[in-house]
């Protein structure tokens, strides 16, 4: 089958439309009534996400976009929509669209427009590098409640992650060795992961596993001893028990073990979001310093960097 009849569909998670209250309260809804999200009980979750979280949440997390909101939108949406065009620029006879599993654009907007493109094939790139059943497998179930709506079914190829592709750790590790040249080497180099409930992964979800295996690819190619990083969980929601250690803990407990100089990355994330900017450049920056630390640098998401866009065009050239 020719390229002229394959398209690509980048999929991130989603963002607001606006920094408001009533744009964040339609936002998470739509992302926390999500059984891949949130899997207890649907009819008690329902009415505690109607009646208390919403009604408290969306008004304090719209003030925290607010403070990262940018011209084009919020900072996901604004790099994931660099990211696509980048990426089609790369690929000039393939149609490469952007979707999100929450919010605009949808998947089912995106497939109207690759669709109408005569596409018969069509690779399916989720933009989480390591899979999980919350993430990655919710692309899989939106874009077959998409196609159970269709008529017509195109061949798919869907990328699971690619925690340890050697171009996405290449890319990583040059990241940070640029870091420890501009800041000087840290006394500890932090990998923050977005986290999960320690439920789901005893119940099969490879997250942990995953995430473990980039860090490890990234800790080889960089030379660091055990002693030189530590890898950590951050993000998390609810009284569940999540994934451990976790991240805002752990920032307040360094400088009292002799860490005063940190660096972070969070190599889960694609994309620089509320996540990373306003949680750990700020939150636990705050954490770190308040509690005796002298020295604290987060180093960005990929984002539309060269090496990052190299990295999705050989994931993808690999299906065409």
């Amino acid at each position: 089958m020719s390229q002229q009849h394959t398209g690509v569909l980048l999929v991130n998670l989603g963002t607001p439309d606006a920094p408001t209250a009533p744009a964040v309260k339609r936002y998470l809804s739509q992302f926390l009534r999500d059984g891949r999200v949130v899997d207890i009980n649907p009819l008690l979750w329902c009415f505690l996400l109607n009646v208390v979280i919403l009604p408290r949440r969306a008004p304090r997390v719209a003030k925290l976009y607010q403070e990262v909101w940018t011209q084009e939108g919020s900072p996901l949406l604004a790099y994931s929509r660099r990211q696509c065009q980048a990426l089609a620029e790369r690929l000039p006879e393939v149609p490469v669209e952007l979707a999100m599993t929450y919010g605009s654009p949808s998947i089912d907007d995106a497939l109207n427009r690759l669709q109408s493109q005569g596409i018969k094939r069509m690779i399916v790139l989720p933009l989480y590098p390591q899979y999980s059943c919350s993430t990655t497998a919710a692309v899989w179930d939106a874009l077959s409640a998409a196609f159970s709506r269709r008529r017509d079914l195109p061949e798919i190829a869907f990328i699971r992650d690619y925690a340890e592709h050697p171009l996405y750790v290449a890319a990583l590790a040059e990241s940070i060795r640029l870091s420890f040249v501009s800041h000087g080497e840290p006394d500890l180099l932090l990998f923050s992961y977005h986290g999960i409930p320690q439920r789901y992964a005893t119940e099969g979800d490879d997250y942990p596993q995953r995430c473990e295996a980039t860090t490890r690819a990234v800790v080889k190619a960089l030379g660091l001893t055990e002693e030189q990083y530590k890898m950590t969980y951050q993000s998390r929601f609810g009284k569940e028990v999540w994934l451990q250690p976790y991240t805002d803990e752990t920032m307040q407990s360094l400088p009292s073990q002799g860490v005063k100089r940190v660096q972070v990355i969070c190599p889960g994330f694609s994309a620089d979001c509320l996540e990373t900017i306003e949680e750990i450049d700020k939150q636990n920056r705050e954490f770190f310093m308040e509690a005796g630390g002298e020295s604290y640098h987060y180093i960005p998401a990929l984002n539309d960097s060269s090496a990052h866009i190299d990295m999705m065009q050989a994931l993808v050239e690999k299906y065409l």
